[in-house]
This record gives structure tokens, C-alpha cells and sequence, in this order.
């Protein structure tokens, strides 16, 4: 069973052949007690059906099962058992010619069948070689790209091994011990060559692994280790080399082994490869090259920046440096080269003409900068798995900093969280909530996010997992890692949806841990601070550290607040979809109230303000908080003390709809009719004697309205003399609002039309008082208009639209007509004016403005005048005085003037 379970340890593979084992049993049992009917051929049969069961129980109970079959050519009609035979006496009973197998079976004779089995001839299953890397190339990955990250993960695992030799036998790294990964790509040739310095491949293992399908050298490593080892290889199916195919169309691979000479294997996917003996001789020391030679729909993998970016994405955490040849440019000094040469006779008479100096020996030549294009290694995947480090180790600026590493994101996160869950499923993960949401969240709601990425054993098997994280988490970003996920042979996808449930419920628990830690307001610690008292009672009063305690208080809740201002609406879609979440998701949800509109709310906080008898949580929806606040459904209750949560985001009604209750304090919409506050005897004698009093006037009403389902009596009207609210399952005003803005709402107005409500009269306002005495007399065509025109004042004043809005304007205007002293039926005439003496009066209007205009001219030039001589006048008199030889008197006159 060790060696079975040991060779075959994949979970669903170790269920089929248990399966198996338990109908082999019953198979052999149900041989044991018909055996004596049983010929040879039948046993044949059940043991080559069943034939690894069988010989898993023949290596467990082989000493104590002995199964006798005798052949029915023998005239023997009895079978003996050493355990046990059937049937109560010791001595076999002769069967009955009934109970006997009959002669012919599927047409055959037991003559024939022996024959059959006996000289028929045997073959093996036969597969066409180029049919079958058809498949595998094309039908078994999604994307072409991910060749890259089968050959970096093969160079992976090979580095893997390598290093783990050499914990015994250091001298295995004596070749080159270094070890790392380096890729090079070649424009003019297009090729592309993965180079790694790991164990190598002898002549015999290019044939093994290369030449033969599906076969893993990783696997087979695995098994050959005594004890298994911690090793975290990747490779598993031995398929994932051939995805080079996608990309090329041939390959050519170079390896050397410390027990070989260096070999090259190539092939181009057909039915056969080459292999042969290096001729350049040992150039790699150690390791293996891929040269994969590109199609030509694959050049855009010899591109720079584009082999730069596929490693960052499916290999940046692998354990061993991967380096990039690329080209850069370089600054460089050279010196300035001579102008154009000279002949000899120029140059000696240039010689005449100069004068002889000494130069300094010293003096440097002349030199200019350049820039110029040189090949150099550049390492690609600088960061490192920090999740598979301690987290006691790791500072708060290395989670900031590889946040924003693998994020791409310039702001810091909000929060984080980094654990490690066992059980089921091991596996590591860092999880982080951004700062702000992104523009397209809940455009692209039900889509594929790539917020949070798989990876297994360090490498990214997809990062658009929709089962490991709900949709309502979409913000969350981060990395999963699992050494012991089941993959498929493409490593694109797990194969059991169990372990994925397993892994999303401790994901999604783990991320609400983090987001009630974001909420909690930071509390003192009293231990603390009887141990720095005395520090404190020497530096600090006590007033200055309640000041700190209280910035400290305030800036976790603006925190929360930013983080509720981004991705609020996404916890209440957590309460509508996730009902295993939704009491932990309402600890964390905010509102607004009426005991404070600009400071939101929990639900902990409404219930520590509630009042003594009170046992409901009130709120009401609509646009605006402000709106809401002055809304008359709500004035009564503010009035006696009570308050309520104003809900003015489109998603909250539905939110609170799903919840119902929180901490067994059930959840009240006050715009539905049902509502009650808490009444003693007095109140409820007083509202029987008001519903009896006003019932000719509900009654009335009820027949005059066919909207409405009920008129009844209001227990939360002050001022305003009636208001509408829906029915108990009715859509309220806000619900009707947005399932009218709907896109896909069907008939509008059909929807108003079929929503029953209910009008609340307020029995304590004069014109209900006035309407009910009218009603008692006999109500005219005027009270039904008035009451029809109150009816449609309540709607709008209750957040609800009107049906016929032009019948609204004409009772309305009627109504203004009498206020205004009009007759109600006043007919509209046509206004007659005198137009001759509007034109004498133009005339006079007219010649008015021209002497304005003439009187403005003059008086400007009358103006203009008396400057021109008031200047000249001061000129003169300042002259004369700078001559007088009275001082004083100069003064005294430049003072007057």
C-alpha cells in the first residue's frame, strides 16, 4: 500500500483505484461463494479487469486468500477453499444441472474461448507521434506567452536539484557555482536561448525526458529521493518543455552533466529528434540551453521590453536570479581626432610661422562624450518572495515597498494582512486594500479581476482566479501562494473546485479580519499607562495626553472613513450576496444618522444610543441627507427622541433589505406603513377613539383615490397634514425612483400604477379636521378636488412622482384663483391696449433723449474748460510764490491752493 500510495499520489487517481480495491473484494468474495459454478475462463475475466486491485490484495491478504478454481474440461464438479468454504457441512454438495454455468457464453463455447486466449496475438497501443504534439502544442495552453514560463520554471527546478546535491557533495558545484538564470535573444536570427547552470542532462536523459512524452524529470527525481525531501519543484507532467513549440518552430537544446560529455539535442515537433555529440565541446561547464527558433507570428519575443515584462509576470519570485542581455547606452570619453590632414609643404610653412612654446607636460588631450550602445546583463526579478519570510522579520516599509512592487501603484495601502493558513489546504498569501478604487470597478463588476494572483511554488498560475476571492472583494489586491495545489497539465486552473472553496473562505475571513481591525477606534491601555504615569505626572499633564489620545482616535476614524468613501458599496453588496459573511460584514458598515449628518455611524453606536423600551433600528432612504432630514415621514419620530439612519446611497435600501436584523434588533423602514412606536393604554384608547372619529373621512377618501390600499391614522406627523408611504411589501419611494431609472424597467408608468400606498392623515392639522366636516355634510365636487390635490401634494412631498401632472397644475391654479380673490372658473381673455398712444409716447420718449444728450455735451465741455484754466491758474501762482521772499507766506499759499 506504501508503494501504491507512493507512486501514485494524486488525490482524485487514489480515489478511482480505491474504488477499485473495494470492488475487487466484492469481486473476490463473490468468487469465493460461486466458485463451484465458475469455470477458469470467468476467473480470467474478473482478475484481468480488476488486475491492479487484485494484485494490491494479493500483496495484503496473499497469505490468507487461496482461491482454487478447478477447468471444466475436469469432471471434478467441486471447488475447496483453505478459509472457509460455503456452505454449512465440510463435505461440497454436487451442484444442479439449474445452477450450472451453461455451455455457450456470448456466442462462444468455453472450447473456443481457451482457444482465443491461448493463440491470439498481442499488441500494444499504437499513437501517432505528430498527432499527439499536435495536441499538446495547441489544444492543451491558452496562451503563447506561458512557454517562457514553462522553460524559467524547468531552469527552476533544475537549479533546485543542483543545489540540493550539493548539500552532500559540495563538490558537484566545482564547475560553476554560480547559479542563475540568463536569457538572450538574437533579432538578426531570431532566436531566443533560456540559459541555466543546474544539474544538466546526460545523453541518456535528452533521450528519457525529451524524446518521451509526458516524461518528468522531476517527477522521477522526486521518487528517487529516500525520504522525499522539502523540495518545492515545479515541474509535474513532463509536458510543459513542448510548449516552446508554441512559439517555435524548432528547438534545439544544449546540456552538459558532471557525469557526461556535452550533447545537443534538436527536433521540429515532428515524429523524430537529433542527437549528437557537441562539437564545440564544453562550453556551458554545466547546465542546460534552449535555443527555441521563432515563427514568424512569434517575433514580438525578441523584442526587449516584451521578454522584460512576460518575466516580471509569470517569474518574478523564482528563487534564483534570472538576468536579461540587453542593450544599453553608455556615456564615453574619447579623445578629439585631428581636422583634415595637411599637406607637407602647408605644414611646414605653417611651422615658420608659429612660434616655438613649451607645453606642460602635464596637459591632458582633448576629449569629447559620446554616447554609445553596448550589451550588458541586467537582472530582472529583484524582488523576492516576502511572503515566505517570518512576518515578525519583515518591516512595515518592506510591505509598503513590495506593494507597490508588484501593484504598480504609487500610493501606499491602506492596511494589510500576511498569514499563514493549514488544514485542507497550506498555503501563504499577503492581502492589501489600495487607497482609492479604480475608475472602472463596478463597470467591469461581474468580469475578471486580476486584483489578488495564484501563484504555485513561486511561479504565477493565473491571475484571474474568480473562485478564490467573491466579487464584492474585487479591491482586495495581493498574492496567493500553495505548494500542493492540484494543477492541470497546463497550470492554468486547479483541478478540484473543493480546495478552492476551502482556500476562498479562509481568504475572504482573513480579509474581513483585516478591514474590523481598520475599524476598531485604538483604546487606552491602562497597563501602560500605569507604568509611564509617573514619567507623564513629570513631562505632560493630564490634559495634553487626553489631547493625544483623542488626535490618535480621530485619525484611525478618518482612516476608516477614507477607506469606507472608496469601497463602502462594495461591503454592502457583501451583506446582499454573501450570507455566510453578512453579521461580520454589518459590524463593519457605516451610516448616517439624524444624531449627527456629517459623522457616520455603526450599528453598535445606534444601539448604545437607543432608547430604553425602543427595539428597532429605524432608517429611512432617499437622495440626500438633507432632504431626508426635513422629510415629514420622519418628524414625529424626531420629535419624541427617536433616531434614525439616512440612507442616501442607492444601494443601502437593498442592503438593509437582505440584512433584517442586527444583534436581534430588527431593522425598520419608517417610510412603510406598519410602523408603531411604543404606546401604553392612554395611547392606544386614544388612536380607537381617533380611527372611529375620522373613519367617514378614510373611508371616503379610500373610494375617492384608487392608488391607495389604506387610509389610516398617523402616529408620526406633526406639522404637515398627510403623507404617503408604501405598503408593508411595497416599493418606497426611493425603490420605486431607482427601478424607474432603470434601463431595462419595462413600462414605467404600469410600475407607479400597480405599487399600492397608503395615505397617513394627521388628525391634529386644521384642513384634515375642515376636510372631515365637509365629508360629513355631503363633499361637493370642490372637497374632491381639494382632497384629490392634497393627495397629489402628499406624493411629491413623500418622494413619490404624480401620475397626470397637468390635471395637478389645473386644481392647483384653481386653487390660487380663490386665494387671490379670482373666481375659481375665471375664463382667459385676451388683453386689448391702445397702440396710438403708445406712439406718442415713443415721440416723446425720443425727443427726451436727445436733449439729455445735448445737455451731456455741453456741460463735458463746460467741464474741460475749467480744468484747462484751474491748471493754468496753479502753475502761475506756484511760480509766483517760489519767487516771494516771504517763506511763510509761499507756504501758507501752496497750502491753499
Amino acid at each position: 500500500v506504501v508503494i501504491y500510495f507512493f507512486f501514485f499520489n494524486d488525490t482524485a487517481t487514489t480515489e478511482i483505484y480505491t474504488e477499485q480495491i473495494v470492488g475487487s473484494v466484492r469481486c473476490v468474495q463473490e468468487t469465493g461463494i460461486n466458485a463451484e459454478y465458475m469455470g477458469k475462463a470467468k476467473i480470467t475475466q474478473i482478475m484481468r479487469t480488476q488486475y491492479k486491485a487484485i494484485f494490491m490484495l494479493f500483496l495484503i491478504f496473499g497469505s490468507n486468500l487461496n482461491i482454487l478454481c478447478q477447468d471444466n474440461d475436469n469432471d471434478s464438479d467441486n471447488t475447496n477453499f483453505d478459509d472457509g468454504n460455503v456452505g454449512a457441512d465440510d463435505t461440497t454438495q454436487p451442484a444442479s444441472e439449474e445452477a450450472q454455468v451453461p455451455e455457450i457464453i456470448d456466442g462462444f463455447t468455453p472450447e473456443q474461448r481457451e482457444e482465443i486466449d491461448q493463440h491470439s496475438e498481442n499488441h500494444e497501443f499504437q499513437a501517432e507521434v505528430g498527432r499527439l504534439m499536435d495536441i499538446i502544442i495547441n489544444s492543451l495552453y491558452t496562451h503563447k506567452e506561458v512557454f517562457l514560463r514553462e522553460v524559467i520554471s524547468n531552469a527552476a527546478d533544475a537549479l533546485d536539484k543542483i543545489r540540493f546535491l550539493s548539500v552532500q557533495n559540495p563538490e558537484i558545484l566545482e564547475a560553476e557555482p554560480e547559479l542563475t538564470i540568463r536569457i538572450e535573444f538574437d533579432d538578426k536570427a531570431k532566436t531566443l536561448s533560456i540559459t541555466d547552470t543546474g544539474i544538466g542532462m546526460t545523453k541518456q536523459d535528452l533521450i528519457n525526458n525529451l524524446g518521451t512524452i509526458a516524461k518528468s524529470g522531476t517527477t522521477a527525481f522526486v521518487q528517487h529521493l529516500a525520504k522525499g525531501g522539502n523540495l518545492n519543484l515545479i515541474g509535474q507532467f513532463g509536458v510543459g518543455f513542448y510548449a516552446t513549440y508554441l512559439a517555435g518552430n524548432k528547438v534545439t537544446v544544449t546540456s552538459k552533466h558532471n557525469d557526461d560529455e556535452q550533447y545537443v539535442w534538436e527536433s521540429s515537433a515532428a515524429s523524430n529528434f537529433h542527437i549528437i555529440k557537441d562539437p564545440r565541446g564544453n562550453t556551458l561547464k554545466r547546465g542546460t540551453r534552449v535555443t527555441i527558433h521563432l515563427k514568424q507570428d512569434a517575433y514580438e519575443f525578441c523584442e526587449q521590453e516584451r521578454i522584460k515584462k512576460l518575466v516580471k509576470k509569470y517569474s518574478e519570485f523564482i528563487n534564483f536570479p534570472i538576468y536579461l542581455r540587453v542593450e544599453k547606452e553608455v556615456s564615453k570619453e574619447v579623445p578629439i581626432e585631428d581636422e583634415e590632414p595637411q599637406t607637407t609643404e602647408e605644414a611646414e610653412k605653417r611651422d615658420e610661422d608659429l612660434e616655438v612654446k613649451d607645453e606642460p607636460e602635464d596637459k591632458k588631450p582633448k576629449t569629447k562624450t559620446i554616447r554609445e550602445k553596448v550589451w550588458d546583463w541586467e537582472i530582472i526579478n529583484d524582488s523576492k518572495a516576502l511572503w515566505l519570510r517570518p512576518k515578525e522579520e519583515i518591516t512595515e516599509d518592506e510591505y509598503k515597498q513590495f506593494y507597490k512592487t508588484f501593484t504598480r501603484d504609487f500610493d501606499e495601502p491602506v492596511s494589510w494582512i500576511h498569514f499563514l493558513a493549514e488544514g485542507e489546504v497550506e498555503f501563504r498569501s499577503i492581502l492589501y486594500i489600495p487607497k482609492s478604487a479604480p475608475n472602472d470597478m463596478f463597470e467591469n463588476y461581474y468580469g475578471k479581476s486580476n486584483a489578488l494572483k495564484l501563484y504555485v511554488r513561486r511561479v504565477l498560475i493565473n491571475e484571474q482566479f474568480e473562485d478564490l476571492m467573491p466579487k464584492y472583494l474585487n479591491f482586495v489586491k495581493g498574492i496567493v501562494d500553495s505548494d500542493d495545489l492540484p494543477l492541470n497539465v497546463n497550470r492554468e486552473s486547479l483541478q478540484q473546485l473543493k480546495m478552492l472553496k476551502v482556500m476562498s473562505r479562509k481568504l475572504v475571513r482573513k480579509t474581513i479580519e483585516m478591514i474590523q481591525k481598520l475599524s476598531e477606534v485604538p483604546e487606552d491601555d491602562e497597563e501602560e499607562e500605569e507604568e509611564e504615569s509617573k514619567d507623564d505626572d513629570e513631562k505632560e499633564d493630564e490634559e495634553k495626553r487626553q489631547q493625544q489620545r483623542e488626535e490618535k482616535k480621530l485619525a484611525a476614524e478618518r482612516k476608516f472613513n477614507d477607506f469606507w468613501k472608496a469601497f463602502g458599496k462594495n461591503i454592502k453588496l457583501g451583506i446582499i450576496e454573501d450570507s455566510a459573511n453578512r453579521a461580520k460584514l454589518a459590524k463593519i458598515t457605516r451610516f448616517y444618522s439624524s444624531h449627527n449628518t456629517s459623522r457616520l455611524s455603526s450599528f453598535d453606536d445606534y444601539i448604545s444610543r437607543m432608547k430604553e423600551n425602543q427595539d428597532s433600528i429605524y432608517y429611512i432612504a432617499g437622495e440626500s441627507r438633507e432632504n431626508l432630514l426635513v422629510s415629514p415621514i420622519i418628524q414625529g419620530l424626531l420629535k419624541k427622541g427617536y433616531e434614525v439612519l439616512l440612507l442616501e446611497d442607492p444601494v443601502d435600501e437593498f442592503c438593509l433589505q437582505h440584512l433584517q436584523e442586527f444583534e436581534k434588533k430588527k431593522l425598520v423602514n419608517v417610510a412603510k406603513s406598519g410602523f408603531k412606536l411604543t404606546e401604553d393604554e392612554s395611547d392606544k384608547k386614544r388612536m380607537k377613539k381617533l380611527k372611529k372619529h375620522f373613519q367617514p373621512l378614510t373611508d371616503w377618501w379610500k373610494k375617492q383615490v384608487t392608488e391607495l390600499d389604506n387610509v389610516v391614522i398617523s402616529q408620526r406627523l406633526v406639522e404637515d397634514p398627510c403623507v404617503i408611504v408604501a405598503t408593508e411589501y411595497g416599493y418606497s419611494a426611493n425603490m420605486e425612483r431607482i427601478s424607474k431609472a432603470q434601463a431595462y424597467s419595462g413600462d414605467r408608468n404600469q410600475m407607479g400604477a400597480n405599487n399600492k400606498r397608503v395615505l397617513e392623515i394627521n388628525p391634529n392639522h386644521p384642513v384634515i379636521q375642515e376636510l372631515l366636516e365637509r365629508v360629513k355634510e355631503g363633499a361637493d365636487q370642490d372637497t374632491e378636488e381639494n382632497a384629490r390635490t392634497l393627495y397629489d401634494a402628499a406624493l411629491i412631498n413623500s418622494g413619490y412622482s404624480i401620475s397626470n401632472p397637468v390635471e395637478f397644475a389645473k386644481r392647483f391654479y384653481k386653487i390660487l384663483n380663490g386665494a387671490m380673490g379670482v373666481p375659481k372658473d375665471a375664463s382667459i381673455q385676451e388683453l386689448e391696449l391702445d397702440m396710438e398712444d403708445d406712439d406718442e409716447d415713443e415721440n416723446k420718449d425720443n425727443e427726451r433723449s436727445e436733449a439729455d444728450d445735448l445737455d451731456a455735451d455741453t456741460i463735458n465741455q463746460d467741464f474741460n474748460t475749467n480744468d484747462q484754466d484751474n491748471e493754468q491758474n496753479f502753475n502761475n501762482d506756484y511760480e509766483n510764490n517760489e519767487n516771494s521772499e516771504n517763506s511763510e507766506n509761499s507756504e501758507n499759499q501752496k497750502d491753499d491752493l
